[in-house]
């Protein structure tokens, strides 16, 4: 059994810009660091690209985690997405859309995952929810990073 959500973030910041900084390992570990999380496999700064991967290390929970994701997919500057090919989850996709209405970036993360305990249960409870916090703080500060002005529809 799976979970799934999605997150939608609106935003004045150009598609092209939003796509290319979402690709980006130091502005992703720099969102992440309230969990110690590092790069400490495959690409480890700069931009990630198809086919490519990296593992990660992070503490969530209380409990160090290492998880490898591989860039599955990638049409710039529509979408991409990554997989875990190694670590907690059972299984773990993460899908990023990006989209223009009018002059407003839309972009959407699809979290689909499935936990290694408990089921659906700990996917409805624990992960989701934690997930969605973690997303939405990743998303603020790659907006930031992009252009602190930059508002939020």
């Amino acid at each position: 059994m799976v979970s799934s959500f999605a997150l939608v973030t609106r935003t004045a910041v150009p598609v092209e810009q939003l796509f290319d900084v979402s690709l980006s390992i130091d502005e992703h570990v720099a969102s992440m660091e309230e969990s110690g999380e590092r790069a400490i496999g495959g690409v480890t700064g700069g931009s990630i690209g198809l086919g490519e991967t990296v593992t990660w290390r992070a503490r969530h929970f209380g409990i160090w985690f290492t998880m490898t994701s591989q860039i599955t997919s990638l049409e710039r500057p529509d979408r991409f997405v990554d997989e875990q090919t190694h670590g907690p989850f059972r299984s773990f996709r993460h899908e990023h859309t990006f989209t223009r209405d009018g002059e407003i970036t839309v972009m959407v993360d699809t979290l689909t995952i499935g936990s290694p305990i408990f089921g659906r249960l700990a996917e409805r409870t624990v992960l989701v929810p934690y997930l969605r916090r973690l997303i939405r703080r990743r998303n603020g500060h790659l907006l930031a990073a992009l252009d602190p002005t930059a508002s939020t529809p």
